[in-house]
C-alpha cells in the first residue's frame, strides 16, 4: 500500500518530574513506515516496519509512558539520543589544552562516565520543528548544553534532525557548534528486534569491520586496534547471533558489547552492517560516516517496557553509530575534540528493506 504523501502528527505526551512539558510526533512516509518520536532526549519511542507480507510492527524497545522514562531510561537509554560524549571515559576525566575536566561516574561497578553522565542527553528536553521534505518527513530537534552541564566545557548548540525517509530509511543527522574547546561522540541508542517480539537469538548481523578495540575489564579500550579475525568478535560474514554470543556467555558481558572500527573512509557514508532476521524477512542496513560501531546485544535487559512486554536479555540490540570509546585518552584514536569555529557533523541511515528478490542478488 503506498499512501499519497508523507505527513507528520504532533500531541501532547506528558510532562516532566519539572513540570516542562513533552510532546510525541508521528512521521509517516508515503509506504506507512512510521516513526514515533518524543521530545525528551530525542527518543524514538516506537519505528513500524513493513515485514514481507506487509504486516507492520514496532522494532525498537522502549516504554509507555514519560515516567517511565524518567524513572528507569538512565539503567537502558531506550532510543535516545545520548551524549555529550556516548560511550564510556575512563575515570571521567579528559584533558584538554593542559585543562583537566572531571565527570561523574556513571557506569554502575565501574569507575567510568557513560553516555554523557547523570542528566546526559537522554533525559534533556529538546526543540521541536517538523518539516516535510521532498524525501520524507523530518522532525528538528535542538537543544541547547550550557558550559558546565555534567562536567563538559562549553556552550554546545546541538541540533539532531530525524527523516523518514520514502525509502524506508530512519536518516539520523547530527550537527553541534561550540564556544569553547570541548569533547563530543554522539549517538542514537535504539534497541532492535526485527521479529517486533521475543529475542534476537535467531537474527543473523555482519558487520564491516576488521578491526576492534580490545578492552580491559572495566570494558575501556587498551588503546590497542586489533583484527578481529581469530576472536569471538569476527562478524565479517553473518553469524547467528545465539552461536555467536555463546562463547562470549561465560565473560562479564555476558555477550557482545564491544566498539568495531570499521572499515571504509572516516567522515564518508559507508556500510557499517546489516542485520537480519528470518522469520519476517526484515533486513536493516546501517550505513554512517563515523569510524566505529558500538553493539551491545541486551545482555543485561531485565524492565517491563511497552504493552507490558518483559525485556529479558537478548530481547533487542545496539548498532551505535559513534567515535571510539575513552577518545579523549587515547592519541592514536580518532579526535573527538570540538573547537570554536568548527561544526560537529554526523549521519547515520538506518535503511530498512524485505528480504526478497534484492537480497537474491547479493
Amino acid at each position: 500500500m503506498e499512501y499519497l504523501m508523507s505527513h507528520i502528527e504532533k500531541e501532547f505526551f506528558g510532562a516532566t518530574s519539572e513540570g516542562i512539558p513533552v510532546y510525541q510526533y508521528t512521521l509517516i512516509n508515503k509506504n506507512g513506515m512510521m516513526a514515533k518520536i518524543i521530545t525528551y532526549g530525542a527518543i524514538v519511542r516506537e519505528l513500524w516496519v513493513p515485514d514481507s507480507s506487509g504486516t507492520l510492527s514496532d522494532v525498537v524497545l522502549g516504554f509507555d509512558t514519560l515516567q517511565e522514562y524518567e524513572a528507569k531510561n538512565s539503567n537502558f537509554f531506550f532510543g535516545a539520543i545520548v551524549g555529550r560524549y556516548a560511550n564510556r571515559i575512563a575515570g571521567g576525566r579528559f584533558e584538554i589544552d593542559g585543562v583537566t575536566y572531571q565527570l561523574a561516574l556513571n557506569d554502575g561497578d565501574r569507575p567510568n562516565a557513560l553516555h554523557g553522565g547523570v542528566k546526559g542527553f537522554y533525559t534533556r528536553v529538546f526543540k521541536a520543528v517538523p518539516m516535510k521534505t521532498p524525501t520524507g518527513p523530518s522532525l528538528v530537534l535542538k537543544y541547547l548544553s550550557h558550559d558546565g552541564e555534567e562536567g563538559y566545557p562549553g556552550n554546545l548548540d546541538l541540533t539532531v534532525i530525524y527523516t523518514l525517509t520514502n525509502e524506508n530509511e530512519l536518516k539520523v543527522e547530527y550537527r553541534a557548534t561550540t564556544d569553547k574547546p570541548t569533547v563530543v561522540n554522539l549517538t542514537q541508542h535504539s534497541y532492535f528486534n526485527l521479529a517486533g517480539d521475543g529475542s534476537i537469538l535467531d537474527h543473523e548481523l555482519m558487520i564491516n569491520a576488521d578491526n576492534y578495540t580490545p578492552v580491559d575489564d572495566n570494558l575501556i579500550p587498551t588503546g590497542e586496534i586489533a583484527p578481529v579475525e581469530g576472536t569471538p568478535f569476527d562478524l565479517r560474514s553473518f553469524k547467528v547471533l545465539r552461536d555467536a554470543i555463546e562463547p562470549l556467555k561465560s565473560t562479564t558481558t555476558k555477550g557482545f558489547d564491544i566498539n568495531y572500527v570499521l572499515n571504509g573512509e572516516d567522515g564518508k557514508l559507508k556500510l557499517a552492517a546489516v542485520l537480519r532476521d528470518k522469520r519476517s524477512r526484515r533486513r536493516m542496513e546501517v550505513y554512517t560516516t563515523e569510524p566505529g560501531l558500538q553493539l551491545y546485544t541486551g545482555n543485561f535487559l531485565d524492565v517491563k517496557g511497552k504493552c507490558g512486554t518483559y525485556y529479558g536479555p537478548y530481547s533487542g540490540l545496539c548498532l551505535e553509530a559513534q567515535h571510539f570509546p575513552d577518545s579523549p585518552n587515547h592519541a592514536n584514536f580518532p579526535s573527538t575534540i570540538l573547537r570554536p569555529g568548527e561544526e560537529y557533523r554526523q549521519v547515520t541511515v538506518y535503511r530498512f528493506v524485505v528480504n526478497g528478490c534484492k537480497e537474491k542478488k547479493n
